[in-house]
C-alpha cells in the first residue's frame, strides 16, 4: 500500500490527478497535454461508459481511472486504509505498477497477461507508470495470451469448470496429456479444453 501511496503522491504533483467526491482520478487529458499517449497499446480512444464499472458524471473524461477511492461515509470496509487524502482503498491499476517498478524497476522488458487487460488495465497502467517516472516505454514488449476455454466458454470457479491438477488426474489425464495440449496452441489462441 504504502509503494502505491508514493506512486499517487507522484503523479498528484505532476499534475496528472484530480480530486472528486468518491476519489482522486488520472487525468488522462493532463497526461496527453503534457505530450503522452494514452491508450496506444488499444487503440483506446473512448471507452463505452457503463461497460465496467457505474458511470461516475463528475470525471473529466471517460477514460480517467481512480488512483483512490474514498471509503463510503459511515461504512467499515473489509480492505481499506488511511492515506494523505483519507481513509480509503487503491484503484485497480496503480498496484500492478507500484509493484512492478518496485521489483523490476522503472523501465523493464517484458510484461504479461491475459488478452483481456490489453483493453484497459495494462494502458491504465502504462499511463500512471510513466506519468509518474517520466520514462518511456514503461515495458518494451507486451505479451498477451489467449484464454483457456472449457467446452467453448469461459472458464470459471463459479461454472465449476476450472480445473485442478488433481482434478485432471482423476479424469484420467497426466501432466505429458496437458504439456502436449498446451504445446499444440499458440499462447495469443484461444485453446478449448
Amino acid at each position: 500500500i504504502q509503494e502505491q501511496i508514493d506512486m499517487f503522491k507522484i503523479i498528484q504533483d505532476k499534475g496528472f490527478a484530480y480530486q472528486i467526491t468518491d476519489g482522486i482520478y488520472f487525468d488522462t487529458k493532463a497526461f496527453e497535454t503534457a505530450g503522452n499517449v494514452y491508450g496506444e497499446l488499444s487503440n483506446l480512444k473512448e471507452i463505452k461508459q457503463g461497460a465496467r464499472v457505474e458511470p461516475n458524471p463528475a470525471k473529466k473524461d471517460t477514460r480517467d481511472f481512480a488512483l483512490w477511492k474514498f471509503s463510503p461515509q459511515g461504512e467499515k470496509r473489509q480492505m481499506e486504509w488511511d492515506s494523505p487524502w483519507g481513509v480509503g482503498f487503491p484503484g485497480w491499476h496503480i498496484e500492478c505498477s507500484a509493484m512492478s517498478t518496485k521489483y523490476l524497476g522503472e523501465q523493464f522488458d517484458i510484461h504479461l497477461g491475459g488478452e483481456d487487460l490489453r483493453s484497459t488495465h495494462h494502458p491504465n497502467e502504462i499511463a500512471q507508470a510513466e506519468a509518474a517516472s517520466g520514462k518511456k516505454p514503461f515495458v518494451k514488449y507486451w505479451v498477451h495470451g489467449g484464454f483457456l476455454l472449457v467446452n467453448g466458454g469461459r472458464m470459471g470457479k463459479s461454472l465449476g469448470n476450472a480445473y485442478t491438477l488433481a482434478d485432471l488426474k482423476k479424469r484420467g489425464f497426466n501432466a505429458i496429456d496437458l504439456r502436449y495440449f498446451y504445446l499444440t496452441g499458440h499462447y495469443r489462441k484461444q485453446q478449448n479444453f
